[in-house]
């Protein structure tokens, strides 16, 4: 790849909840649309498009020469994949839609082998943070990839100078306060899921900070708020670092708000792209953006540092937003509904007309590439008041109900004749009617046949298969004390070790140490690599995995795609465990990892227990005991209240129902992760989970000490391997096991 790769063509890409914001940012000078149809979209509570609306916005978009990308972003269940995508996406990719936007793997394979010749983009939700996850992307038949907001602009050059696929980065609007793709708050709290397009952003809600001893340690209460991205002042290094998308978020704003936003950038990209050297951006057009909306004021995003406190909107919102609604600038939104709400952008087009008696009218017209001829009538000679030129010239520059106007339009004619207004307005229609079928019918297609009923990629055991495999326990420890204590339980088969159990400085004397003492215990240790990996984070490790392998380390529990990205290339692919994150929500995406090689999927957390009873099993691990995470963030709540003190920390959010939930930094990697304020406990499940038939049921420790690890898991040993009841003592949450999430 060319290191100095900069697009001088970069798309601008708007967001668009209904067809009026559609319509609106189209005029305002967007590239390309991103929206919701009725289904399957990260944004469920946007107005989004009916059917009929987004066929209509796909022919609208051509005609403009602009292009639009349908979300079909959400996981998937396994219904909605076999059963409901087929026909949901058959109309809009015979219309000709552009792209479709995914995050679920099922998902991908499924619109690759029926909608073969429709792009595929894949969603900021599948939390691709370096060059890795994105070569791996390329591979699978992704066109462009949308990286993470975290990311910063060095690596995303990484990706621009290394992989061949185009690059979609956000701009403007909000920022997540977690990597997309990895919140479970909003499902875990009240059963609306951010990976179903239902996010009701608790994070948005206030909070006290409390320390490991819960002491209050704050006052500011919007601690998990960022303010609002904008970059308008940075589109040089974007474009310089091989962005070429730029996308601006707000599918949930009003049309004012997006329009005004799009017609700032258009003006600045335009001018970059024009005259590079004289980029300055106005301070009345920053003035602008900020009068539009913002959320405490802006921040640059993690473009160039990783996280801060900078970045957070931590004053009351509400307070706020009342001074932002009492100082609105109504100039500013009457003159933005004014250019692109209460008007509609039009193609020019030129036209040239011919009215001769004794023949037909002639209307020929052009617009770029396309050229059309109509004819009507016969034209008569005057027997009254002749036809005039700038009468007919008048009336067919009537074009009000069509998408173009006459930039030009000549007329040849005789000066005695006559035409009926009849005739010049079916001329006008036949030449619309004609371009618009030029225009649109070279994005038709039709789509592969699928079958009546589906089969599920992977099919299900018979009983008597699933009776032969004996359910295994397995536990992951973070810490060491946590790792010494899960030694002792000689039920646990196998240990994930996190990386924090091994001290850096002598990581591999140590891992080496520890597999070869869980060996003599009869015991398999795998690697559990960090929830995020950046660019760099796993490179030094390269030799080391090799040599822990060669000593009997039984493989690598990971949470992303980077993670098996960069074991792949080092041909370990085979030694792989996917956790939670690692989404496999669906048949077809089971099928596809299982292709990959690797060992086992964990069962996600929102799915219930029916959903998990009618899926196989029997590769997968389910975690019946630990605090599950809720968020994962680039931010760290330690760090912008009192400072980085560059080691291990542990807070506590209190929420307005006076929950605690614990937030533990991983320095090493430089994120942190909110817990659930009780750990999961299927307790009474035994029986139940048994009749399941996962390969084995997982205890999760993070924040226990090595008594309470102890304890724990001697407790769960008994019950899941002797039948053994656990006491009541502890109060535990059954997640999503009972509950189905929206």
């Amino acid at each position: 790849m060319n290191s100095n790769k900069r697009y001088q063509n970069i798309e601008l890409l708007a967001p668009a909840g209904s067809m009026e914001t559609f319509q609106a940012v189209i005029h305002a000078g967007a590239d390309a649309v991103y929206l919701g149809g009725g289904r399957f979209g990260a944004r469920a509570y946007a107005n989004n498009f009916t059917e009929e609306e987004l066929l209509l916005a796909i022919d609208y978009a051509h005609i403009h020469g602009r292009k639009v990308y349908l979300t079909v972003n959400t996981l998937f269940k396994e219904r909605e994949l076999t059963e409901e995508l087929y026909s949901y996406l058959l109309p809009y990719y015979e219309q000709g839609l552009d792209a479709v936007i995914v995050q679920d793997m099922g998902a991908f394979q499924f619109i690759r082998e029926y909608f073969p010749k429709m792009d595929i983009h894949t969603s900021t939700q599948m939390t691709i943070c370096n060059r890795y996850g994105a070569e791996m992307m390329k591979e699978l038949g992704a066109t462009r990839v949308v990286t993470a907001r975290e990311m910063s602009f060095a690596e995303i050059k990484d990706i621009a100078d290394h992989v061949d696929i185009e690059i979609e980065s956000f701009v403007h609007g909000a920022l997540c306060y977690c990597y997309s793709g990895q919140c479970l708050l909003s499902s875990m709290l009240g059963g609306r899921s951010g990976n179903r397009g239902r996010c009701a952003q608790p994070c948005r809600l206030p909070y006290e900070v409390y320390d490991a001893k819960r002491k209050k340690i704050a006052c500011e209460p919007f601690v998990l708020s960022p303010k609002d991205l904008c970059t308008i002042e940075d589109i040089p290094k974007l474009a310089e670092s091989g962005i070429f998308s730029f996308k601006i978020e707000g599918r949930m704003k009003k049309p004012e708000y997006t329009a005004g936003v799009v017609s700032i950038y258009r003006k600045y990209l335009d001018l970059y792209e024009k005259k590079p050297s004289r980029f300055h951006v106005l301070p009345e057009d920053m003035k602008k953006l900020y009068e539009l909306y913002n959320r405490d004021g802006f921040n640059k995003s993690y473009y160039t540092v990783r996280n801060g406190r900078d970045m957070m909107a931590l004053k009351n919102e509400k307070e706020q937003e009342n001074k932002k609604k009492q100082r609105r600038n109504e100039q500013l939104f009457y003159e933005i509904q004014r250019d692109y709400i209460e008007t509609e952008a039009k193609e020019p087009i030129s036209g040239f007309l011919t009215l001769y008696p004794g023949q037909p009218a002639f209307l020929s017209a052009e617009s770029g590439k396309y050229s059309v001829t109509a004819e009507a009538g016969m034209v008569e000679p005057a027997k009254k008041q002749p036809m005039t030129e700038e009468r007919a010239k008048t009336q067919l520059e009537k074009t009000g109900e069509t998408p173009f106007y006459f930039k030009e339009l000549d007329v040849c004619m005789d000066d005695n004749c006559f035409v009926p207004m009849q005739t010049l307005n079916e001329l006008r229609r036949g030449v619309s009617d004609q371009l618009v079928k030029e225009m649109t019918e070279p994005y038709r297609r039709k789509a592969a046949e699928k079958p009546e009923q589906e089969a599920k990629a992977s099919g299900k055991p018979d009983q008597e298969s699933r009776a032969e495999k004996k359910m295994e326990l397995t536990a992951s420890a973070e810490t060491r004390a946590q790792w010494n204590a899960l030694l002792e339980i000689p039920e646990i088969t196998t240990i994930y070790a996190g990386m924090g159990c091994f001290k850096r400085e002598i990581f591999e004397e140590q891992a080496e140490k520890g597999i070869l003492q869980a060996k003599e215990l009869g015991k398999q240790v795998y690697l559990m690599l960090p929830h995020v990996v950046r660019e760099g984070d796993l490179k030094e490790y390269r030799d080391t995995f090799r040599c822990l392998k060669e000593i009997g380390l039984g493989g690598f529990l990971i949470r992303n795609l980077e993670s098996f990205s960069f074991l792949k290339e080092m041909g370990m692919e085979k030694d792989i465990r996917l956790d939670y994150s690692v989404y496999t929500y669906n048949s077809r995406a089971q099928a596809f990892w299982q292709e990959q090689g690797v060992q086992r999927d964990t069962v996600p957390y929102e799915l219930n227990e029916r959903e998990i009873g009618k899926r196989d099993n029997t590769n997968s691990e389910m975690v019946v005991y630990g605090y599950l995470p809720m968020m994962v963030s680039a931010q760290c709540v330690q760090k912008n209240l009192n400072g980085c003190n560059h080691s291990y920390s542990l807070v506590r959010l209190k929420d307005r129902m006076g929950k605690y939930f614990p937030v533990k930094s991983y320095c090493t990697s430089c994120y942190s992760v909110i817990y659930n304020s009780l750990p999961l406990g299927l307790v009474k499940e035994a029986d139940e989970i048994r009749s399941m038939h996962p390969a084995a049921v997982r205890l999760n420790f993070t924040i226990e000490t090595l008594e309470e690890t102890k304890e724990i898991a001697a407790a769960f040993a008994g019950t899941y391997c002797k039948g053994i009841a656990v006491p009541a003592e502890q109060e535990y949450t059954k997640g999503h096991f009972r509950r189905k999430v929206e």
